[in-house]
């Protein structure tokens, strides 16, 4: 889809659309935005058997039951907390004021912004979509969706349940390419909010800053995990495991690599190899493992591989990579003490393919997780709670798990978000509510007060009323 002036006007006159809208119902009840929340999630029911089948479609393989739990139950989850949650989260919030102040009241008013952008990505196409579009709906928000170009089977069939769904100038659904997303990004959005790579990530914050739009930037990076020296080696090669084979590996949050004491590395191996083999005993032609992307996706996995080899690290394949009957799949893969500065430890990988990285002291591996980007993820396997607070208190990620990974996403009592590099903002749940709202400040001053001590014309009063300030502010 070429970029052309028209597409420009169409995107805007939508967006011109919803705005009016927003502006003849500044401040939607709670019973409004629950009854949208509620058309969403009959429709994600509704078109739940078309989205898993366009999903399979377009990552050339993906089980019924790995996009019906990421993609349909968890954005369930998020709709029905949201839902639940409303009208209580959109309470004005009594808060204190100065003493020098009193008597008068402070509140704050969660306010809707207005229109909401929401770009989302291929890697969960349905439920990186429905989640900011539950929270912006929650916090009385009108949406449009510009989903990934990657996906596009999935994006078609999100655009005719949204339409068949809900007005255009409540939810909308924009579907094109790359120059599509750019003039996306460019209209004139009272937050803007993408899910997606860190250079990406980047140019949306640029035109974004032309608008002085806000943005949440969900991101990525080089999530490590960590295992200890109080770490159970089966325990942890397990749940690093589905970390890192759920979805591929195609996860924001998949553990990128693993930093372990160097005696350690063979027994982690081994345990990695048995885990994956209980996930998969029919290898990468199984029924629940999922295709890379594209082919372009899946050959730079294979140079990432092919240049950490022929920089002298060890590759291990853990299943079989039998190409005949596994098309469009990569085989889990253990790459051991590449260089540092190889591709495969300075990019996101983003697949089934992990680095091992020994380290000879706990501040060795501290120090090489800080020399680098903050990660959006940070996966500490101890059983020692001393050991567990060194990496906690000594690194900055955007979220953490101890002895597990991934599930932090889901826990939607907690915000979720990046730090530096890996993102800005947060949300799920309250989070996502207050991300997505105006908190509107407001002083509430009875008549009879004492500001009058702060008129000019100035004299020895209010002088006198300034000495006492110092003592009580």
């Amino acid at each position: 889809m070429t970029s052309n002036p028209p597409q420009s006007d169409h995107l805007l006159a939508i967006f011109s659309a919803a705005r009016a809208a927003h502006l003849t119902n500044p401040m939607p009840s709670a019973e409004l935005r629950r009854e949208r929340l509620s058309r969403l999630e009959t429709a994600l029911l509704k078109y739940e058997p078309e989205l898993v089948a366009a999903m399979n479609t377009d990552f050339r393989h993906r089980s019924e039951a790995d996009s019906s739990i990421f993609d349909i139950t968890v954005p369930l989850g998020d709709i029905r907390r949201n839902r639940r949650s409303v009208k209580h989260w959109m309470k004005p919030r009594k808060v204190g004021v100065p003493l020098h102040l009193k008597p008068a009241r402070g509140r704050i008013i969660p306010q809707p912004k207005g229109v909401v952008g929401v770009i989302s990505p291929w890697n969960f196409p349905v439920y990186l979509a429905i989640a900011p579009i539950a929270a912006a709906l929650a916090a009385g928000n009108r949406v449009m969706l510009k989903p990934s170009e990657l996906t596009p089977k999935t994006s078609e069939v999100m655009a005719r349940m949204i339409a068949d769904t809900f007005e255009p100038t409540e939810v909308s659904v924009c579907i094109g390419g790359v120059e599509l997303s750019q003039e996306f990004s460019n209209l004139p959005f009272d937050h803007l909010f993408f899910t997606g790579s860190t250079r990406v990530g980047r140019e949306v914050a640029i035109a974004a800053a032309r608008n002085l739009t806000p943005v949440t930037l969900e991101l990525g990076g080089k999530s490590p995990a960590i295992i200890g020296e109080h770490a159970s080696i089966d325990y942890s090669a397990r749940r690093i495991a589905f970390g890192k084979v759920a979805n591929a590996g195609q996860i924001c949050v998949a553990p990128d690599y693993v930093l372990l004491p160097r005696n350690q590395v063979e027994a982690f191996a081994t345990a990695m190899e048995t885990a994956v083999h209980n996930f998969f005993p029919d290898g990468p032609q199984s029924p629940d493992y999922t295709g890379i992307v594209n082919d372009n996706h899946l050959n730079r996995l294979r140079e990432l591989v092919a240049d950490a080899k022929t920089a002298g690290a060890e590759v291990r394949e853990l299943l079989p990579n039998n190409t005949e009957h596994a098309k469009g799949k990569m085989t889990p893969t253990l790459v051991l003490n590449p260089p540092k500065d190889s591709r495969i430890m300075r990019e996101e990988i983003f697949g089934p393919v992990l680095p091992l990285i020994t380290y000879d002291s706990p501040e060795e591996a501290r120090d090489f997780v800080n020399s680098r980007p903050s990660p959006l993820a940070l996966y500490v396997f101890s059983d020692g709670r001393q050991e567990r607070d060194f990496w906690l208190n000594g690194t900055l990620s955007g979220g953490a798990c101890v002895n597990e990974t991934a599930f932090h996403v889901v826990a939607d009592t907690m915000p979720f978000g990046g730090v530096g590099e890996s993102g800005m903002g947060s949300y799920h749940g309250k989070a996502g509510f207050d991300q997505l709202s105006h908190l509107k400040s407001v002083l509430i001053q009875p008549k009879l007060n004492g500001a009058f001590a702060f008129n000019p014309p100035a004299g020895g009063f209010n002088k006198f009323v300034g000495k006492v300030l110092r003592k009580i502010v």
